[in-house]
């Protein structure tokens, strides 16, 4: 698979997520309960590694995959990460539009560079830095645009909470992501084993999340398998078809590019297509 393929789904489905977490919406609130979002993309993800790993093995006797404790209990670490960055998201999204969650998004850009040095050792160049910087107050100064108009005057008006999930879902973000590549980097196993292990232990946490739900709430509204699907349109399966997609994505850049490229097409729909312009125009000058 290409990476300017990858990367072009990834602008897509990253760029529509906000939007159409926003449509499933009714009056401002989630008709269904959102926290089941994130438990059915997690298994479809694990659904799509099993038959591509499945697929592997019968024409590659050689699989690599690590079963050894030391390497799997690494696994649960980013699962909980990514349960509690999932439904942060879908908090955030009450309280604030898609606009300004798009611009509180372009944090991770300097969080995953800062978690890149400090975790992976990874040196960056003073350029490098200067380039993620410029890059987070570029993509949130043309998200900007128009201040003039009436509309710029909700822009900024949501309440503190929405603020402070929207910080704390970038943050997480940025986490999640250096935790996973240094996972999937860490020895030459399978990304389709690799996948199973991480998305095995989110199916169960954000199980976990649904039951401990239950049992807060006395059981009120009956056992989480029983309303699984109360309230969902065909909007909301595609937030799941969205989520899932995009974490089968994201996972292939970890193992076999890096989260700098990641967020640049996180927040940066052009960035794919100039990249991909000025390699077909090195190609022209051989």
């Amino acid at each position: 698979m290409q990476w300017y393929f990858v990367a072009a789904l990834l602008t897509v489905l990253t760029s529509s997520q906000g939007i159409l977490t926003t449509l499933s919406q009714s009056n401002g609130k989630y008709k269904y309960d959102y926290a089941t979002v994130p438990f059915l993309a997690e298994v479809f993800k694990l659904a799509v590694s099993c038959v591509f790993l499945w697929r592997e093995c019968r024409t590659s006797p050689s699989v690599r995959m690590t079963t050894d404790w030391k390497s799997v209990r690494l696994y649960p670490i980013p699962s909980i990460i990514y349960l509690v960055h999932n439904n942060v998201q879908f908090a955030t999204l009450v309280y604030v539009d898609t606009s300004t969650y798009q611009i509180m998004g372009n944090l991770k850009i300097v969080t995953t560079g800062i978690l890149f040095r400090l975790f992976l050792r990874r040196k960056l160049s003073n350029l490098q830095w200067m380039a993620i910087v410029l890059l987070a107050v570029g993509t949130t100064t043309s998200q900007v645009k128009g201040c003039g108009e009436a509309s710029c005057d909700s822009l900024f008006s949501a309440p503190i909470q929405g603020y402070a999930l929207g910080i704390l879902s970038a943050c997480m973000s940025a986490l999640a992501g250096v935790y996973t590549e240094f996972l999937m980097k860490k020895n030459n196993d399978s990304l389709y084993w690799q996948n199973v292990q991480l998305y095995t232990f989110g199916v169960i946490f954000n199980m976990a999340r649904l039951v401990f739900d239950d049992f807060r709430g006395g059981f009120e509204n009956g056992p989480w398998w029983q309303r699984i699907f109360y309230g969902y349109s065909v909007t909301t399966w595609l937030v799941v078809l969205n989520l899932g997609s995009t974490g089968l994505l994201v996972s292939w850049l970890m193992k076999y590019a890096d989260n700098i490229v990641k967020v640049n097409f996180w927040t940066n729909p052009w960035f794919p297509f100039v990249n991909l312009k000025k390699k077909k125009k090195k190609k022209k000058s051989f």
